[in-house]
């Protein structure tokens, strides 16, 4: 009929009023802790002068990254399950697309960042101090925050340039690419194709990076004579691992493919678990399979 539709409406999950007041209180209980814990880690590491060194400088980012990332999802997600605010403008969905995609890119450059850090540091554990110092540490930092926005500044444009006729019901609880590219009533190739090629190069390079870095790692570690060296050389890049691997999982499983038309419910589940439950295990992974972070806790809280 020749109009476009201005805002969308957001289904949540379906099921009766109390399945959805029980998800309501799972994800403000969730990310609650999300914020006290990511929050938590930054002040920690920002009062432990020990903890003063390029590798906790980019835990505090990726931290930092973590409250933004959830915060973009949960509130909003709560009032769409109450019923309270299902509504979201044309304007309003793009921008949050744009931040989520954003965040998430940074995220996996943060992660190869800190990737080569350990790599860095195992490998090269005499020079580690001058080549990976302050200046470099920052400015790797501040490229993965750069990359990150600019690799995902295409594809919120070609996205906003989407004709949407109708219908306006988007079965999710967030403004998703797939989401958009499923009602928009225009050619959706070109959207499909930058999407495809910005995670190959954001995801799966970053990815190579990662894989690269644990390889040497790995070589390191198994040159070393004693058990308790390789065990004390491993525990330094097991907590990242954790998080490379949950990360990269889901992050995959959403974005790495030729086409976006899949199954949006699978994609809604998926996306629960990578923007929900993936910030809350991130400072518990750290804090439990770090022994330099639960000393600092045990300083802080007055314990021995």
């Amino acid at each position: 009929n020749g109009t476009s539709v201005e805002e969308f409406i957001l289904l949540g999950f379906p099921g009766t009023w109390q399945f959805r007041v029980s998800f309501v209180v799972v994800f403000a209980l969730m990310y609650t802790l999300t914020v006290i814990g990511n929050a938590s880690i930054i002040a920690l590491v920002w009062r432990s002068s020990n903890l003063h060194i390029p590798m906790y400088f980019f835990l505090c980012n990726l931290s930092f990254l973590e409250i933004w990332y959830t915060t973009g999802v949960v509130p909003k997600a709560i009032g769409v399950m109450l019923g309270t605010s299902q509504t979201i403008s044309f304007r309003a969905c793009i921008l949050q697309l744009f931040f989520l995609l954003s965040l998430g890119s940074t995220e996996c450059f943060l992660l190869s960042v800190m990737a080569y850090d350990r790599y860095l540091a195992i490998c090269y554990p005499l020079r580690y101090s001058s080549l990976m110092n302050s200046v470099l540490s920052v400015r790797l930092a501040l490229s993965s925050w750069l990359g990150g926005f600019l690799a995902i500044s295409l594809l919120a444009f070609l996205t906003s340039r989407l004709t949407f006729c109708g219908p306006d019901v988007i079965n999710h609880f967030l403004c998703d690419i797939d989401s958009c590219l499923a009602l928009s009533c225009s050619d959706t190739w070109p959207v499909e194709l930058a999407t495809f090629l910005i995670s190959i190069i954001v995801v799966v390079a970053s990815c190579v990076v990662i894989l690269v870095s644990y390889m040497y790692i790995i070589s390191s570690i198994l040159r070393i004579q004693s058990a308790h060296g390789r065990k004390k050389a491993f525990s330094t890049c097991s907590a990242h691992l954790s998080v490379v691997t949950i990360w990269y999982g889901s992050t995959m499983f959403l974005y790495v493919k030729p086409s976006a038309h899949n199954s949006l419910d699978l994609n809604k589940i998926v996306n629960t678990f990578n923007t929900v439950v993936t910030p809350l295990l991130n400072p518990f992974i750290y804090t439990l399979r770090n022994k330099e972070v639960k000393l600092a806790l045990g300083r802080a809280f007055g314990k021995k």
